[in-house]
């Protein structure tokens, strides 16, 4: 099986002044041609570094591919490099110099004389087309391996992989596949469940289980090698069965499916509707359901209720249970749920009520403590949470346990 490694080349990137999606594209890309990535690297603008990388990426890979440093500044070196690393010499492509010029002549600009560099390639290296800037690309073969120089500029190396790489790197890949499955959960940790699933995350096994974590979703990616694509769907499927029977109500969806997406869905199959009271989340939770196009099917309205003369008048929130319990309470969320879910006159609703820092907090309510209750003609069900990190992530995490609680316990899962 072929394996690639990619390189990312620029001072930029290594002093956090761009973030690079080259790779994660890439990567991708490849991965869905049947070509795993085995390593990637970032470095900066120099020639010896430049090759050094070439020689460290093609140790375990049979496809290299750059990004970066094409351009026509003096701190541009990939050009150099590459010829450097294959034992050649830079010659003028004249064909290049013309199509650079006729780039600026189409555009009434005068090219600079910086960027008659740009025309220069490898010599016995392939050019590949930029139509959308200036910089060309490179192909060659060494050693063995094959290595491609494309331009940083996303737009640009994403415009000259589809059109000039891929056709080639599907020649290579032949018949192999790489089928990639992902498996959406919420509702624990990553090393939960790592726990429940036991032997089936140990490394070296075909599917390959990997795990991600953003924003409290654990996405497991289940990657079979095969032949074709059909044998490795039946990889695949053998393992998200053994997966879903191992996690139960924690698997939500699948792919890029959201909670919000999910939910949305049953709530409109079933011709149910919801409403929102808000407090800490400030309209988050809001935003996730009515991100969703065709919300109005299911979304009546919402609440931000973030002061407590709000609670009381928007929602009939007591004011004596406020005083009582605190606004950030059991009881406080219940009533705002039952507020809500009566004026809108919906089949369910959602208090939301909690402190999402920096301050406001105390002993016995620390920050990231938050209340939900979901509401329904069945009875409420109210949790109490404690969430870290910053007050961003607070507020999402909310508000995404508020979408998997009305998942779980309201009975549209």
């Amino acid at each position: 099986m072929k394996r690639a490694s990619i390189i990312s080349i620029g001072n930029e990137l290594l002093n956090g002044q761009t973030i690079d999606t080259n790779v994660s594209w890439l990567s991708g890309k490849l991965l869905s041609i049947g070509i795993p990535s085995v390593s990637s690297y970032t470095i900066g603008d120099d020639i010896d570094s430049i090759i050094r990388s070439f020689n460290l990426a093609s140790s375990d890979a049979d496809i290299v591919i750059a990004t970066g440093g094409l351009g026509p500044t003096d701190d541009d070196l990939t050009r150099q490099a590459f010829a450097k690393f294959l034992g050649t010499e830079l010659q003028l492509q004249n064909e290049l110099l013309e199509k650079i010029q006729n780039f600026f002549t189409s555009r009434n600009r005068q090219m600079s004389s910086k960027n008659k560099i740009q025309a220069y390639i490898p010599a016995g290296a392939k050019a590949l087309a930029n139509n959308l800037g200036t910089a060309p690309g490179i192909m060659a073969e060494a050693k063995g391996k094959l290595f491609i120089a494309l331009p940083g500029v996303p737009s640009e190396m994403k415009q000259m992989f589809e059109e000039s790489v891929l056709a080639e790197l599907r020649r290579l890949a032949g018949r192999q596949a790489v089928v990639v499955r992902k498996l959406k959960c919420f509702g624990t940790g990553e090393s939960n469940i790592a726990e429940l699933l036991g032997d089936i995350m140990q490394r070296g096994r075909n599917p390959l289980i990997n795990c991600t974590v953003r924003h409290g979703v654990i996405t497991l990616h289940i990657i079979a090698t095969a032949e074709d694509k059909d044998q490795g769907q039946q990889i695949v499927e053998k393992d998200e069965k053994s997966l879903r029977n191992k996690l139960g109500e924690l698997v939500y969806g699948t792919e890029e499916q959201t909670l919000a997406e999910v939910v949305g869905e049953r709530l409109a199959k079933k011709k149910q509707t919801i409403a929102v009271a808000e407090s800490c989340t400030g309209g988050g939770l809001a935003k996730l359901l009515t991100d969703i196009p065709g919300a109005s099917r299911y979304f009546t309205c919402g609440w931000i209720t973030y002061s407590n003369s709000a609670k009381t008048s928007e929602i009939g929130v007591p004011a004596d249970l406020i005083e009582k319990h605190g606004a950030v309470s059991e009881q406080v969320a219940q009533a705002m749920a039952r507020g809500a879910r009566k004026k809108a006159g919906t089949t369910f609703a959602i208090g939301v009520t909690g402190i999402a820092g920096p301050s406001g907090a105390n002993e016995q309510k620390p920050i990231g403590l938050v209340y939900i209750c979901v509401d329904s003609d069945s009875g409420c069900v109210t949790e109490r949470f404690i969430f870290h990190h910053d007050r961003d992530s607070i507020r999402l995490r909310a508000a995404q346990t508020a979408l998997n609680m009305l998942r779980l316990k309201c009975g549209i899962d």
